[in-house]
């Protein structure tokens, strides 16, 4: 099989990127392994001093692969590696960048929000889908709940509306938007793009302007507080994995894979 994840060295940054397109990127099975063991190489790697996180295609992540996950067994939902994955994430002792150039819906959003930096373009769209398809964020809620405003995300958990960057801004889900200048014609994407790139640089630049033990202890101060112990994922993931293996979450990724309403939509 083709990896469905990429991870580039050059120097002090290492950069993990999401090369699934066919799929949006989503969390599949495949997908999940290589995220983990591209995480665990960076973390141990001692020349590495900044991660970024990004993708290929124009979306970020759709969240988890829900064709697989219409045929899952219980006991055997994809879910259950999510927490691992975004512990990975926020626990790296090195700060992460996720760099958004697309779309990022449910699981996606979670693992930029575990990062520690978050960078979109303005085009990028945003949705906590879960509730649209008969599941629940309820991995995604420990990462995402640190972030963002309460109210915003109560209305946004449980309407699944899709927001813009800018909104997400305002929420505290993202850090910035790479903003174009169209005094000078230029246009989205790819002038787009191009600015979030040079945003990134100078995010990074400031960044290895820190020293690497002193970063590492900064993001273990911020994270005092903080919850995300196995404890409290044990019990999210039993509340996720547990509808993921309802016929009400099966009727949403069958209804999502063959681009239909759901049934209680009627």
């Amino acid at each position: 099989m083709d990896p469905l994840v990429r991870t580039d060295i050059a120097g002090d940054v290492a950069t993990i990127t999401l090369d699934s397109p066919r799929n949006r990127n989503a969390l599949s099975r495949q997908l999940r392994a290589e995220l983990t063991a591209a995480l665990d190489r960076v973390t141990d790697d001692p020349a590495v001093r900044v991660v970024v996180l990004t993708h290929s295609g124009p979306v970020f992540c759709a969240g988890m692969d829900l064709k697989e996950a219409a045929d899952e067994q219980p006991g055997a939902e994809g879910v259950r590696e999510l927490p691992a994955i975004l512990q990975r994430i926020s626990r790296c002792p090195k700060p992460v960048i996720a760099r958004v150039a697309g779309p990022a819906r449910a699981g996606g959003i979670g693992i930029m929000a575990a990062a520690d930096i978050v960078l979109a373009v303005p085009s990028a769209t945003f949705a906590f889908s879960e509730v649209r398809i008969g599941v629940i964020p309820a991995v995604i809620s420990v990462p995402v709940l640190r972030r963002m405003d309460p109210v915003a995300a109560r209305e946004l958990f449980l309407t699944g509306a899709v927001f813009d960057a800018r909104r997400a801004v305002e929420t505290g889900l993202v850090n910035a938007v790479a903003e174009v200048d169209h005094r000078d014609g230029s246009s989205e994407p790819d002038d787009a793009t191009a600015v979030l790139d040079d945003l990134v640089g100078r995010f990074v630049s400031d960044l290895l302007a820190g020293g690497p033990t002193a970063l590492a202890g900064t993001k273990a101060l911020l994270g005092t507080g903080n919850d995300d112990s196995d404890e409290l994922y044990s019990g999210l993931l039993e509340l996720s994995a547990r509808q993921f293996a309802t016929d009400e979450a099966k009727e949403g990724a069958r209804s999502f894979a063959d681009k239909r309403p759901a049934s209680w939509t009627h």
